[in-house]
């Protein structure tokens, strides 16, 4: 079978913050591709505010570049476990990865998450070593590491024979040395790794068309757009082609538009062959893992595994006081069709009405993948609440069954008995301890979904700030039948609605923690800070000091109050219990309890008191 040379497919995977954006931003610098006027900025593959604030890939994108006469297809993929999905229909499009590792931290849990989904999907893998600069660099044992990983992954022979490359993304400079003194301002030697390892795509555009969509895109004029890898034959603007559906139907459709992928732009293209990667639209209801074929040769190919959903929340309109004074969007009409939109590109989430009419059950991957769905509807001008997040239970063969996540920490070895203890108090499992030299102990756990639900929060006080803390998904296992995690304190819940004094704050602030400053709008049963015991206590922070005539002995000391503890949104849905949902305006985020009465919260706690015994 004749082959491609004039075309490399190649996914580029690596943990967070492992320096991968950055690096296909010099690929980019470095191939033939772009205008000399052309300028690129920092990071341009992260096309969204998010992305670029939290320094993550969340969307994988695409881009192409010319090397040498060759057409390099690289595909950036999101390095964070709840964006699995992504990851795994990418394998189906590319032919070879690049993995990134930096060259002090080495490997990590999402480098093993990615990488297992190139294994599994028989990709050819190349290393490149990156932040060789780095003082605290160790190449060579990150290699040996990576070796390891590649092993314990059930890596074959070929793959095990990796190339390598040691580079400095930050800087532009590369070399197949691992003497930092020896890197050249060229990224060649990467080009060169993936010309020369990256198998071609086959050469076999005279047989019948088969392109398979693996990603989708959406905009308001041509409706959904399908991304995918042409595997045989071609295919040409005007061409009549069938929709092989999921469900086994089939629909005919004239292709309008064809779009090929350049440097960072998307182009028109006229023709595409076996081996291109490009985007198709023409067809409204195209989903991904459907294929398009010849109309008299219908060969589907098996549809793509997508990710189920492990973790729900409830989206609901806002009806607080303040409710209506920020935002853009705030009825449910609005806020339903945003969701539905989101359906459009997102293929693991999932949205479900309710019997009430302003509430969805919105499910998805977990709680990086729901928070930044409601960060973006946040900054695009809408209302809502949302409710604790819960995981999704399963019946599995008869047994009721919970997600479970793998955990990596790492902690100084001071702070290793209290992690260790809060993991077990959350049914965590101890799969290895690594004393790493340096200080600090690597711990493997793996841990019920649900107890790792508000973690987060508290593993950074417990490590104060020094532990680094990750985890993805591992699998179902069956349900423990316990209380797990939730948050120990009670909450500091106001009973008034006025402004947060200076007066009111002093008078309450020995009781836990405050959320709110001074000036700050308040109304009647929002939580204005953490007790620092188990129960809730209702306050009043709106107090105004009541003046007198009498003059104080201290009246020209300056009153003074700890700097309260703000919480953005992903704080506050750590934080919230289940009597409390989270409101989320443009402006705002406020916890507060479901029942905002104090007399009516109080009479529904003794009801649920009675009804439990």
């Amino acid at each position: 079978m004749t082959k491609r040379e004039d075309i490399r497919n190649v996914a580029i995977i690596a943990h967070v913050d492992h320096g991968k954006t950055t690096l296909v931003n010099q690929l980019l610098e470095n191939s033939d591709t772009l205008d000399e006027r052309a300028h690129l900025d920092e990071r341009a593959m992260d096309s969204n505010d998010l992305e670029r604030e939290r320094g993550i890939t969340i969307l994988s994108k695409n881009t192409a570049v010319n090397y040498k006469g060759t057409r390099v297809n690289i595909m950036d993929t999101p390095g964070h476990a709840d964006f699995g999905g992504e990851v795994e229909r990418i394998m189906t499009m590319v032919d070879g990865v690049v993995l990134v590792v930096d060259a002090y931290e080495g490997t990590m849990p999402q480098t093993r998450f990615v990488l297992q989904k190139a294994f599994e999907a028989g990709k050819t893998p190349i290393v490149v070593v990156n932040k060789i600069d780095k003082p605290a660099a160790r190449p060579m044992e990150v290699v040996d590491e990576v070796l390891d990983l590649f092993i314990e992954l059930g890596a074959d022979e070929d793959q095990i024979e990796f190339p390598v490359v040691y580079a400095s993304a930050m800087n532009g400079t590369s070399s197949y040395s691992a003497d930092p003194a020896k890197q050249e301002k060229t990224m060649a030697p990467i080009f060169d790794a993936i010309i020369e390892n990256v198998p071609a795509p086959e050469d076999n555009k005279d047989e019948p068309l088969q392109f398979q969509v693996c990603m989708l895109d959406y905009n308001d004029y041509v409706g959904r757009i399908g991304i995918g890898r042409i595997f045989r034959g071609s295919i040409s603007v005007g061409d009549q082609v069938t929709l092989n559906k999921l469900d086994g139907t089939k629909k005919n459709f004239r292709v309008t538009k064809l779009l090929g992928f350049l440097g960072l732009d998307r182009v028109e293209i006229d023709h595409a062959e076996a081996g291109d990667l490009i985007a198709v639209s023409g067809m409204e209801d195209i989903y991904v893992g459907e294929t398009v074929t010849d109309t008299e040769v219908q060969e589907a190919f098996p549809p793509l595994r997508i990710d189920e959903p492990t973790l729900q929340m409830t989206f609901m309109t806002n009806n607080s006081p303040f409710a209506g004074r920020e935002g853009k969007f705030v009825t449910a009409r609005q806020i339903e069709e945003r969701l539905k939109y989101e359906l459009h590109t997102d293929v693991s989430l999932r949205v479900e009405d309710t019997p009430e009419p302003d509430q969805w059950i919105v499910s998805g991957r977990g709680e990086l993948h729901l928070s930044i769905l409601i960060e973006n509807m946040r900054r695009e001008g809408f209302e809502l609440q949302v409710s604790r997040p819960e995981v999704i239970i399963r019946e599995i063969d008869g047994i009721k069954q919970e997600p479970f996540e793998s955990v990596q920490i790492d902690t100084p070895e001071e702070y290793q008995g209290s992690v260790i203890d809060s993991l077990n108090q959350r049914k965590g499992q101890m799969l290895d301890m690594v004393n790493e030299g340096r200080g600090t102990v690597r711990l493997n756990y793996l841990v019920p979904a649900r107890g790792m639900i508000g973690y987060g929060t508290q593993f950074v006080t417990m490590t104060h700030g020094y532990g680094i803390m990750n985890h993805s998904f591992d699998s179902y296992q069956p349900l423990i039948n316990a209380e797990i995690g939730g948050r120990r304190n009670g909450s500091l819940v106001s009973t008034e609605t006025g402004k947060a004094t200076t007066y009111g704050i002093m008078n309450v602030e020995d009781r836990g923690t405050i959320f709110v400053h001074p000036g700050t709008e308040v109304y009647e049963g929002m939580v204005v800070g953490e007790n620092a015991r188990e129960e809730d206590i209702d306050v009043n922070i709106v107090r105004a000091k009541n003046l007198t005539n009498v003059r104080s002995a201290t009246k020209d000391q300056t009153a003074t109050i700890k700097e309260p503890r703000v919480l953005n949104l992903e704080q506050s849905l750590e934080f919230m219990d289940d009597d409390e949902l989270c409101e989320v305006t443009p402006e705002t985020v406020r916890v507060r309890k479901r029942i905002l009465n104090k007399s009516e919260r109080a009479r529904y706690n003794k009801r649920k008191k009675k009804a439990e015994n």
